[in-house]
């Protein structure tokens, strides 16, 4: 008997070769071709229902822009208020979501709770798992309260099968947990390969155009984070979301990193509890809970995410080097960007730090990347390099550059109002800012020119 030919695929962009190489022929990147034996049989075709919803612009003419109409496009909200924000306002019709995250990091509670509101509030919601039989399903909504009739659970991971059901069932909603495991029968690879997830996700991609059931795809992630499978999975998709966190703590960070129907910028923050997932509506009030009370080297910044302002704790701590080369070490920022920030507080400031250890955490697991935080984290680090104490209600926010200059940051009154909101009397911000701004009653602000200028008012 002949042996069954294989073939070799990029996990990344999918370019097929017939031997393995190191370094892949089509994107370039290392050690991303994957082993898959392809189908002796053509495709089988996607059977459409025979009542299809009736979706604008599809199967006609080409339209000149002028004739298209720029109706707002509907939604229908979770009921979970920080998933409806992340995904822009709620589910749009029609729409592939794409949900990874780590194992046990709570998607399948999230979303088993977001088809429960859907479900009570009328729609029909088709929950398919291929990992967890029903019982086990059953045994999750016990502990979640998720009772309604409108939720039907299916356990199965044949793609042929599943397309029956959704003939028959129709629904509004359909969450997939995982795309890795379900499989085309009519293909000898295994389920998760690259071939296997791409075919599977290209026919929920047409089952949810031309039918307008929206629909969730659980995807796990490899041990570097990214969502395994082919990277062409998620520019198929329309959104892509990423849960984040650490399992031994209760708290959970969903992020867009892509949305063609709303802000990639914007986040929901979730507590984990016995009853699942919980949104914190007031995130500033959470990540400064627990901050240190006159202890040098915590600088209070408002960072900017999305739309949503959110003050969070900058700690810093420096100490004298054991070594010939000082540490540098960074929680939630960049670390070259700390390097060269480190570079201009030396030599714009007068802060001596060539025999000091730097370490750097953003409270909360929090990752700061706008350059509004390169000013309080610099306070940080003075404050702890001196000793001093910065006082509990300031809160500072500015780009730094090279020469020591403190630049103008976006979207100013919506930070110093949300530092107003939680009591912070002071704010240092950039000159350029103050000229435009009209400060709020009750709170004094700094405008500061230079990197120097500031650390002599904090220190002050």
């Amino acid at each position: 008997m002949a042996k069954a030919k294989t073939i070799f695929i990029c996990r990344e962009c999918g370019h097929e070769t017939s031997g393995w190489m190191g370094k892949c022929p089509g994107c370039g990147a290392w050690n991303t071709l994957e082993e898959s034996v392809p189908g002796m049989t053509a495709p089988v075709g996607f059977q459409e229902p025979r009542t299809l919803k009736q979706r604008p612009g599809t199967g006609a003419q080409p339209l000149k822009l002028s004739e298209i109409t720029s109706e707002e496009v509907p939604r229908t909200k979770v009921g979970i208020d920080e998933l409806d924000r992340v995904l822009g306002g709620g589910i749009v019709e029609g729409s592939l979501i794409l949900v990874g995250g780590d194992p046990g990091i709570g998607k399948s509670t999230l979303l088993l709770q977001a088809s429960e509101n859907l479900a009570a509030a009328g729609g029909k919601v088709l929950y398919i798992s291929g990992e967890e039989s029903a019982k086990q399903i059953k045994m999750r909504a016990n502990r979640l309260g998720v009772s309604s009739d409108n939720l039907l659970i299916l356990s199965e991971n044949a793609m042929d099968l599943l397309e029956k059901r959704w003939t028959e069932i129709q629904p509004d909603v359909m969450i997939i947990d995982s795309i890795q495991t379900m499989y085309r029968p009519d293909m000898s690879s295994a389920p998760g390969s690259v071939s296997q997830i791409r075919e599977c996700a290209s026919i929920m991609m047409r089952m949810a155009k031309t039918t307008g059931c929206a629909i969730f795809l659980v995807g796990h992630v490899t041990k570097e984070g990214a969502i395994a499978g082919p990277r062409v999975l998620e520019h198929m998709v329309d959104v892509v979301l990423y849960f984040e966190g650490d399992r031994m703590h209760q708290y959970r960070i969903l992020r867009a990193v892509k949305n063609r129907f709303g802000s990639v910028n914007e986040i929901g923050l979730f507590e984990m509890r016995d009853t699942g997932m919980c949104g914190v509506s007031n995130p500033s009030e959470l990540l400064l809970s627990e901050r240190a009370n006159n202890v040098p080297g915590s600088c209070v910044h408002c960072a900017l995410e999305g739309t949503r302002p959110m003050l969070v704790d900058v700690q810093a701590l420096a100490l004298q080097s054991a070594f010939g080369t000082p540490r540098r070490t960074t929680n939630g920022f960049d670390g070259g960007r700390l390097a060269l920030l480190l570079a201009v507080l030396e030599k714009r400031a007068g802060v001596s730090l060539y025999n000091q250890d730097v370490y750097i955490n953003i409270a909360g697991g929090l990752d700061l990347s706008e350059p509004a935080a390169d000013l309080p984290l610099l306070a940080a680090v003075a404050s702890s390099v001196r000793n001093t104490v910065i006082p509990q209600d300031w809160a500072v926010m500015g780009e730094v550059g090279l020469a020591g200059e403190v630049r103008a940051v976006s979207q100013i009154d919506r930070r110093v109002a949300e530092c107003h909101r939680l009591g912070f009397h002071s704010v240092i911000i950039p000159r350029q800012n103050s000229k435009r701004f009209q400060a709020p009653e009750g709170v004094r602000v700094y405008g500061v020119d230079t990197l120097a200028e500031a650390i002599s008012i904090l220190m002050g």
